[in-house]
């Protein structure tokens, strides 16, 4: 079977950000793997869709929205809108998706060259779900030892940040991303995934941005991290998790 990836973007207010990760992921897998590239967003309030609709424009040609190659293969970027909120804007892009295998990616984080390759071999082996290890940008020594820790197949050491692949069938199988979370949901869908054993970490390292660890201090954040990790490990629901992070984080 010739298996063909659908890459969903939520992205929020990321007109600084954004044109770098298309040109990377253009640049880093091929057309005849990439089935198309979904942007949602959830209300930006900066200059986001103009530059993705400008970056459309200069890699596409005829007026469409279809890059495509000598070949003949073609990969479509979409930007749509959805209600704020991770889990909704994944779920709406993954409404629309058209490819075998989804790869929910975040706006700041940059999967390794030839990503495309691994994850169709990783499904090909039977693992129908996994991420990347990751790869922080910044020298500190503890978010070295975090993205360090990452390529092992530890729960505690997972997060959305890796990124996540999944086929569609599982991922319609599942139900998606829970809604009524609107931070951690990625972990929710996680816990899933171990539950059934059907998550694996792909030996490669994805680059993430350490933007909000600069942005609140490493140990700060580091330590609320902690603490949202604990309480829902203790039973806390979705909205004491989002009271917490509206708190100490947002």
């Amino acid at each position: 079977m010739n298996y063909r990836i659908s890459i969903i973007i939520p992205i929020l207010n990321e007109a600084e950000t954004i044109t770098r990760l298309l040109q990377h992921i253009v640049a880093n897998a091929s057309v005849e793997s990439i089935s198309e590239i979904i942007l949602v967003d959830g209300g930006s309030t900066d200059e986001s869709q103009d530059v993705i609709q400008q970056f459309i424009l200069e890699v596409t040609s005829n007026g469409t929205t279809t890059l495509q190659n000598s070949a003949g293969s073609k990969m479509d970027i979409r930007l749509i809108s959805s209600e704020k909120g991770r889990a909704k804007q994944m779920n709406s892009g993954a409404q629309l998706a058209t490819g075998d295998i989804l790869y929910f990616l975040h706006a700041d984080s940059f999967p390794p060259k030839h990503f495309d390759r691994y994850i169709i071999n990783e499904v090909k082996n039977g693992n129908p779900a996994g991420c990347f290890r990751m790869q922080f940008d910044s020298t500190h020594w503890w978010l070295r030892l975090a993205s360090w820790l990452t390529q092992f197949s530890w729960r505690a050491c997972r997060g959305g940040d890796q990124s996540q692949f999944i086929t569609r069938h599982l991922f319609d199988e599942i139900g998606g991303y829970d809604e009524n979370y609107i931070i951690y949901e990625d972990n929710i869908l996680i816990n899933q995934l171990f539950e059934r054993k059907q998550f694996v970490v792909i030996n490669k390292k994805l680059q993430t941005s350490a933007r909000r660890y600069r942005k609140h201090g490493v140990w700060t954040l580091q330590f609320h991290f902690w603490m949202i990790y604990i309480k829902k490990w203790f039973g806390a629901d979705a909205q004491e998790l989002l009271t917490y992070y509206k708190r100490h984080i947002s």
